[in-house]
């Protein structure tokens, strides 16, 4: 056996399943779900899929910067999954008290996404790639408030034929954004799917909240620096401390689900 099954092994053996199954059916009893089979898997992009946050926060900062408003990196942790005009105007609001003209919404994006270009490494997350194959047999749809050009086309060579127009909700398909459940709720019809019958797996206070309000159970990957407990205020069933831990946890997830 490979180191790397011994590994998985030893994680799967420290998982708590009771947590995992008791998190479901509280779920479950919360809505008054009745126990179904995983039909449908979620995936939120930045921080999730693409190890691209570190990237957005500190493309944002500059950016806001070059405009006279000063933040820090875990801010934009904190804002993450919301679409970009609603960030911008979140810290004019802050700052000055008021919300950003279309002009300096649109200099402030084209900046930020600039930058981001720059700072990218455009890795994937790792084990992402085998968290989203095991979830093959699923209808699998990715969700993002993004709506760069250049994130998205990269989602094909990452994750080839695996996402394209019919399972994708980006920041240009809705009108409202996270922490509203409105992409989540897309992505239900996308997938011909009920809540009971969806995951949805988030990095981020605003992505988790919007997977709730949806009615979807909905774990969370912290791949960031924000604490554990962020995440679970905000509703999340289970934190992963990576998606090697979610890998793992899978069959349980699965098993929990089907009751």
């Amino acid at each position: 056996m490979s180191s790397r099954s011994n590994e998985a092994l030893y994680i799967v053996f420290m998982l708590d399943t009771k947590f995992i199954s008791d998190a479901v059916q509280k779920h479950r009893q919360k809505h008054h779900y009745t126990p179904k089979e995983l039909k449908a898997s979620f995936f939120d992009m930045d921080g999730v899929l693409f190890d691209s946050m570190p990237a957005h926060a500190r493309s944002w900062v500059q950016a806001v910067a070059e405009e006279g408003l000063k933040t820090e990196p875990e801010d934009f942790y904190l804002y993450e999954g919301q679409t970009a005009a609603c960030t911008i105007n979140l810290l004019y609001r802050r700052h000055l008290n008021r919300d950003a003209t279309k002009e300096e919404e649109k200099r402030i994006y084209l900046r930020k996404t600039a930058l981001f270009g720059e700072y990218d490494s455009g890795r994937a997350i790792p084990d992402a790639e085998s968290v989203v194959a095991e979830l093959s047999d699923t209808f699998r749809v990715l969700v993002t408030g993004s709506s760069q050009p250049g994130l998205l086309k990269r989602i094909g060579k990452v994750y080839p034929g695996i996402f394209n127009k019919e399972n994708m909700v980006t920041g240009n398909d809705v009108s409202i954004g996270k922490p509203h459940p409105e992409p989540y709720l897309m992505a239900l019809k996308y997938a011909k799917a009920s809540p009971e019958e969806a995951l949805v797996v988030e990095n981020a206070p605003k992505g988790v909240r919007a997977g709730v309000s949806a009615g979807i159970f909905t774990v969370a990957v912290n791949t960031g620096p924000l604490p554990d407990a962020v995440l679970y205020e905000e509703g999340a069933g289970v934190v992963f401390d990576d998606m090697s831990q979610l890998l793992a946890a899978l069959p349980h997830i699965r098993e929990a689900f089907a009751g």
